[in-house]
């Protein structure tokens, strides 16, 4: 008993150390790749200086990493057990009976902790530094509008080159986008209050916001009762859904919250589903990566060595990546079910992994 706890606990030091290992080293490569980004696309902006680009580089890393963890899992795994292997210490636990899945079980532990607090720690850092890279964004690299979803209605935020304008509705319903009633907050360049416009509703045509009953009140005038009103916006009902808080800047507490907000005034939210069914199958998929890190290293003596192991690890992992992508569009699209499109890719690795192990060590 005490040897199997030294040995596992051996096992596990040895993962950890290569995992962050591969996790700093692949963080530092996408944040000099995200900073080269921000400075192309900065570069006739004076107003983005240096500072600036970096700092907006270190928000938007942990959102990256979180999508390329799958990877980082990958090749740890790869790299430790390949190692463990070279220097025959998998041999002689071989030798001493214990089975792969034993030795497995280490990495699998430390995986599950990895992922566990990638969800409830990095996660909602992450979703915090994105909201203020996109803030960033907007103010330095773009121009443009603005959807803030809160348990008080719905704030969308336009402009144009003289006025600025800040629309409040408590219900939103879609084919045409209607905003229900709607209250106009009009403000001049500077974002001084010019005044307000109150209507039962708003709806988008061709790039107009039309108001029927609408009161008018600006600044120092007498009320004033309009049978009709035209808006001009360049807003299109996709620039508004794109718009929306992304479901990347939503920590994975507060999306169940966010949820239910959105249906509160008749947005669909599945996008924010599938973001909280992905982050809840993530575990599944990490300990997916080390079977098949299991399976392509622990024999490489055999197979012609690590280089072919790290291709075949590069082919399998962009493969599973593409595979949940395209599904996760699906689902997106709502061509699949939520649940589906999240669990599908995770299980099925899941399933793959451990049927591929189990082939080349038990035959």
């Amino acid at each position: 008993m005490m040897k199997s706890l030294i040995l596992t606990r051996y096992l596990a030091r040895q993962y950890a150390v290569w995992f962050m290992v591969f996790f700093l080293g692949l963080t530092g490569i996408i944040y000099l790749f995200e900073v080269a980004e921000l400075l192309r696309r900065s570069s006739d902006l004076t107003e983005a200086t240096l500072g600036i680009v970096l700092k907006m580089g270190s928000y938007k890393l942990p959102d990256t990493i979180e999508k390329i963890l799958p990877f980082v899992v990958l090749f740890s795994g790869m790299f430790t057990f390949w190692r463990l292997t070279r220097s025959q210490e998998l041999i002689v636990a071989r030798a001493a009976g214990v089975s792969a899945w034993q030795f497995l079980a280490p990495a699998l532990l430390v995986t599950l902790l990895f992922g566990g607090i990638n969800v409830t720690i990095l996660n909602p850092l992450g979703a915090t530094l994105m909201a203020k890279y996109q803030q960033m964004e907007m103010k330095y690299l773009k121009r443009g509008a603005a959807l803030e979803l809160t348990g008080a209605g719905l704030w969308l935020r336009q402009e144009d080159s003289n006025r600025h304008y800040l629309l409040h509705a408590d219900q939103v319903s879609l084919s045409p986008l209607t905003l229900k009633p709607v209250i106009v907050f009009i403000y001049d360049a500077n974002d001084a209050y010019l005044g307000r416009i109150d209507a039962p509703s708003a709806t988008l045509h061709d790039k107009t916001w039309e108001l029927d009953n609408a009161w008018t009140n600006w600044e120092n005038e007498q009320a004033l009762f309009e049978d009709h009103l035209s808006l001009q916006t360049s807003l299109t009902l996709e620039k508004i859904q794109e718009s929306m808080a992304q479901p990347n800047t939503i920590s994975f507490w507060h999306l169940p919250r966010f949820i239910r907000a959105m249906k509160s005034v008749g947005l669909p939210p599945v996008r924010h589903e599938l973001k909280l069914q992905a982050l809840l199958a993530e575990p599944l998929l990490l300990c997916a990566m080390v079977f098949f890190a299991a399976a392509f290293s622990l024999r490489l003596n055999r197979r012609g060595g690590i280089l072919n192991a790290m291709m075949a690890g590069m082919v399998v992992g962009s493969a599973i990546f593409s595979l949940n992508n395209v599904v996760t569009a699906l689902g997106a699209n709502q061509t699949l079910p939520v649940s589906l499109a999240a669990w599908a890719i995770p299980l099925v690795a899941l399933v793959a992994g451990q049927t591929t192990l189990l082939y080349l060590e038990d035959g």
